[in-house]
């Protein structure tokens, strides 16, 4: 099958703003599924990101015994009150989150359960996740390559101290804390190195809503024994990180957009990625409500910046660097080289396809001013991306994607919303 090619975008000095439509965030939707599937009593949440791997997160918790109701918009979510019981299999399709936070819950449960993920999610890292399992006293198996396919034999999970190093993935810390009410004893984690902080915040924030009682600082303490989480209803604000995808565009084109419950008070911290793009020379507005970001026509170059806590946005501002009037440095991703594809490697390979200069080490990308020739964008499958580089097609027609419809993953219907707000 032809990639579909992606048209362009007119630069415009003076846009009015258009509201865009973002689900909800894929971030609180799995967390907040989490907790409710384990609390006592029934859950409502409210626009909850439905995306493919929101949806492999739902199945997932609904094999573990948890009842997910569909209620127009809603999710009802009747909660099991207490650890899930084996035996399970649990498929995790390409969702990391399922693969890092639903076998520590099997592991505070009991009984034998079984993971498996795609190919793509079966190549990425679990191995700080198996160490800290059986450290905890859970019996595991990981596969071949130290990850899914994963069994494990659960009998609860003891608590107590922990060491674990989070360089690569916050998501290890996050899996932990969420199921630590579940445990025999209040577990305290060291972390001597932690990326993507905002995300663990983020994590307590949930639980603390949910009912639970956990304190940071040096240290991520949880207590556990205190009835573990109850009920609630919570609204899903929208995706932060695709709505950087948007605003990017904006950026890029001279075009305005608007984020409507996407406000400064948010616990995404990507919706902090509009301050880099205000730095590139984008004019930012960021309310208590909602968020937009207007094009001026110029971006600005010759900066650095470290995205260590937002890695998930680093390829929609390398994509649109080209278009500066100076290189713009991205540092702290080394984490993004094991995301869904190597993202450092492939945003560099696919700017080169393009004509553009481009350097790279182990944790950084410089990206050089330069003309984007269209081409066919190799995404590797990898949702972040072809967004990123549908972003530049606006700039760059005649581009084309090998795999357009991977956004599904997170942004189900992503290029038809870019092109309504930004398309010729």
């Amino acid at each position: 099958m032809t990639p579909p090619t992606l048209t362009a975008a007119a630069p415009a000095r003076s846009a009015t703003a258009r509201t865009a439509r973002v689900p909800g965030s894929k971030s609180i939707t799995n967390r907040a599924l989490l907790l409710a599937a384990v609390a006592t009593g029934t859950s409502r949440l409210t626009a909850p990101s439905e995306s493919a791997d929101t949806l492999a997160f739902r199945a997932a918790l609904t094999g573990l015994g948890a009842g997910v109701e569909q209620d127009g918009a809603d999710w009802l979510v009747h909660g099991l009150g207490r650890a899930p019981s084996g035996p399970a299999l649990l498929r995790c399709a390409d969702a990391g989150t399922a693969a890092r936070f639903l076998p520590v819950l099997a592991a505070a449960g009991h009984g034998e359960f079984r993971f498996e993920g795609s190919a793509q999610l079966t190549a990425r890292p679990l191995r700080p996740l198996v160490s800290a399992l059986t450290a905890l006293g859970a019996r595991v198996e990981p596969g071949p390559g130290g990850g899914l396919p994963l069994r494990i034999e659960a009998s609860g999970l003891s608590g107590g101290e922990l060491r674990l190093d989070s360089a690569i993935s916050s998501q290890y810390l996050t899996g932990l804390l969420l199921s630590a009410p579940l445990m025999r004893a209040p577990l305290t984690v060291s972390v001597p190195r932690l990326v993507s902080r905002p995300y663990v915040e983020m994590t307590m924030a949930l639980m603390r809503r949910f009912g639970a009682v956990v304190s940071a600082g040096p240290e991520c303490t949880v207590r556990a024994g205190t009835g573990g989480y109850t009920a609630t209803a919570l609204r899903i604000e929208p995706d932060a990180t695709a709505a950087a995808y948007l605003f990017a565009a904006a950026a890029a084109t001279g075009g305005s957009v608007t984020v409507e419950g996407l406000g400064f008070d948010s616990p995404q911290g990507d919706l902090w990625f509009v301050e880099v793009l205000a730095r590139a020379g984008a004019e930012v507005s960021v309310t208590e409500r909602a968020t937009t970001v207007t094009g001026t026509g110029r971006l600005t170059g010759g900066f650095e910046v470290d995205l260590r806590d937002l890695s998930d946005t680093f390829p929609a501002l390398a994509v649109i660097a080209p278009l500066a009037d100076g290189p713009v440095t991205v540092t702290g991703i080394g984490h993004a080289r094991l995301k869904d594809s190597d993202r450092i490697a492939v945003v560099a390979e696919n700017l080169r396809a393009g004509g553009v200069r481009v350097e790279e080490g182990a944790d950084w990308i410089t990206v050089h001013p330069g003309t984007f020739r269209p081409t066919t964008v190799a995404t590797h499958r990898d949702h972040r991306i072809a967004m990123a580089f549908a972003v530049l097609a606006l700039r760059a027609p005649g581009t084309t994607l090998d795999h357009p419809s991977c956004v599904d993953r997170t942004f189900p219907g992503f290029h038809r919303e870019l092109h309504r707000l930004f398309g010729a």
